[in-house]
């Protein structure tokens, strides 16, 4: 137990041992049937739900030599020529083919020099079956790759799955565990099955020791994946922007360039109403600065959005990033807190606040090396951070 890792002691290695993947494992059983139709396929979900291990049922179920690559070692042009390209054009030496895996493609580069324009172009030549995976592969730089390969989407377990594993596990490993000690294993994975086999696997070797490992994963969830719980679910989503690290006014941002491509008509107007209602009470913060009008902010941008139509939405949807608001309202904000900060100043050195800001750069750099100016002057947690950074 101590030596082995259950994540690999139990790793499925046929499909009817993957749980919860059936339409997956379809599309790409008829993605190999079908090749060289099409070249690639890219798979595509959180982390935990089966990816690469997918892939390497589907070599051995089909006879193939699986050549695979980690992108973090491929992440630029350079790298994928020397490594990937060559191995898609080779036979394979010792089975009748080839299918080339490249995991994690989130870390590849995407400038036009960068490995995203080589991996199509090495995708386009390929004489044998790619399959990619990938957390998030909504972001831009990705937009050529997604049109060159087939889109199959893994979903996050549930609580049940998650569980009926750890049950099946506990039995093999003669491990006897409250049921409901695993549902919160379970629970706290958030669809991760491999985290929550490593939580078990931990448990299990040092039941007396720390259980801090049960509290909940600090997941930063993509902002595309939490506008689509947005845009497409309707809950409450209190505590849904909890998962990104991004502020609540970058947030607003995103939602604002995105809510016509999911709302039409009366949903369309109460969305922007409760977009409206956001950033009315984001004004008022900024100011009378009070910061207890967040949740406020938060409760029309969460659940007044969601809630804004009359049923759940399904369906894909393209998100874009906020283009010219995000960088003014980004400039915007770091000349506040430098006006906010001279302004501070300008009182306490008794000069004027066009002085302070004028001579701002040298102000700052006197304020990182003398800690006790943020006391003196009132600093809040926000202008010391924007003081700190180079």
């Amino acid at each position: 137990m101590q030596s082995l890792s259950l994540t690999e002691k139990y790793r499925p290695e046929t499909y009817e041992e993957i749980i919860g993947q059936a339409k997956a494992i379809q599309e790409i059983e008829a993605f190999l049937e079908s090749f060289p139709a099409r070249k690639a396929i890219l798979l595509h979900g959180p982390p935990g739900v089966g990816k690469t291990t997918l892939a390497g049922i589907a070599a051995k179920k089909h006879g193939l030599e699986i050549f695979e690559l980690n992108s973090s070692d491929l992440r630029n042009r350079a790298k994928l020529d020397e490594i990937l390209k060559p191995a898609s054009k080779q036979a394979s030496l010792f089975k009748k083919g080839k299918l080339l895996l490249m995991d994690e493609v989130d870390g590849v580069t995407g400038t036009d020099i960068g490995g995203v324009p080589e991996l199509i172009r090495i995708i386009e030549h390929t004489s044998h079956p790619m399959i990619l995976t990938g957390n998030d592969i909504w972001q831009s730089k990705f937009s050529d790759l997604r049109k060159k390969c087939k889109l199959i989407e893994l979903k996050p377990l549930t609580t049940e799955q998650i569980v009926s594993v750890l049950e099946k596990i506990a039995e093999k490993e003669g491990i006897k565990e409250n049921i409901h000690f695993l549902k919160q294993i379970a629970i706290k994975s958030q669809g991760d099955l491999r985290a929550a086999i490593n939580d078990f696997q931990i448990h299990s070797v040092d039941a007396g020791g720390s259980t801090d490992y049960l509290e909940e994963r600090n997941v930063e969830e993509s902002i595309f994946n939490i506008l689509k719980l947005l845009f497409q679910e309707r809950q409450d989503f209190l505590n849904l922007f909890d998962k990104t690290k991004m502020s609540l006014d970058e947030i607003l941002l995103w939602i604002e360039e995105n809510i016509p491509k999911e709302y039409q008509s009366e949903s369309l107007a109460k969305a922007y109403i409760s977009l409206a209602n956001a950033d009315r009470f984001r004004g008022r913060i900024y100011r009378q600065q009070f910061w207890r009008f967040l949740e406020y902010q938060n409760i029309f941008q969460s659940a007044g959005i969601s809630y804004a139509k009359p049923h759940a939405i399904k369906r894909f949807t393209k998100y874009e990033r906020p283009k010219r608001i995000l960088k003014i309202w980004l400039n915007n904000q770091k000349n506040a807190k430098k006006k906010t900060i001279a302004g501070k100043y300008a009182r306490y050195a008794h000069c004027s606040a066009k002085r302070a800001l004028k001579e701002f750069p040298a102000l700052k750099l006197i304020m990182q090396n003398s800690p006790e100016m943020h006391s003196r002057l009132k600093l809040t947690e926000d202008e010391i951070a924007f003081i700190q950074k180079s």
